[in-house]
């Protein structure tokens, strides 16, 4: 089930990045999109996961880079819960943070273009959906950084008074 909606909303924010370049309310529905994709998708899901006492200890077989599995079988498997549990409360704040919008909202489409950065070392299915999401999310976060410069600020600000030179 997980997996079905990642993929529809892999597509929902792709296509809404895309109509984002031009549309305020496209900008929008990909927010949410991606939003409710870490917070539900991503971090609910994980800590299911955890809790029901899966094991990660695998997620790393497939990576395209030995040091990338080393390190995930020495390090990350044996303290599994620690680090699933950082990457829940990660996961969980950057979708916050989207949600909010803003610059709160570009703060956590950098922090997701971190993560999903990363995961193109995990895989061919994780390299595929991770390059999607690379783009998806970097559209939006262009079109959000342009609609911040764009808008106004609530309270306008008072122009300042240049003081005479003395």
């Amino acid at each position: 089930m997980e997996k079905v909606a990642w993929l529809v909303l892999t597509v929902v924010t792709l296509v809404a990045a895309i109509a984002a370049q031009r549309s305020p309310r496209a900008l929008a529905v990909g927010r949410v999109a991606l939003a409710v994709y870490n917070v539900f998708a991503g971090a609910l899901v994980n800590l299911i996961y955890l809790a029901a006492g899966a094991t990660f200890a695998t997620f790393a077989d497939s990576a395209h880079v030995s040091f990338v599995r080393e390190t995930w079988h020495s390090l990350v498997a044996p303290h599994q819960t620690f680090f699933i549990g950082l990457l829940i409360a990660f996961e969980a704040t950057m979708g916050v943070l989207v949600f909010v919008g803003g610059r709160s909202a570009e703060l956590g489409m950098v922090g997701i273009l971190a993560m999903q950065a990363c995961l193109l070392l995990f895989g061919w299915v994780l390299t595929v959906l991770a390059a999607v999401m690379v783009v998806a999310v970097g559209l939006l976060l262009r079109a959000q950084r342009r609609s911040d410069r764009t808008q106004q600020p609530l309270v306008p600000r008072r122009p300042r008074r240049l003081l005479p030179a003395g």
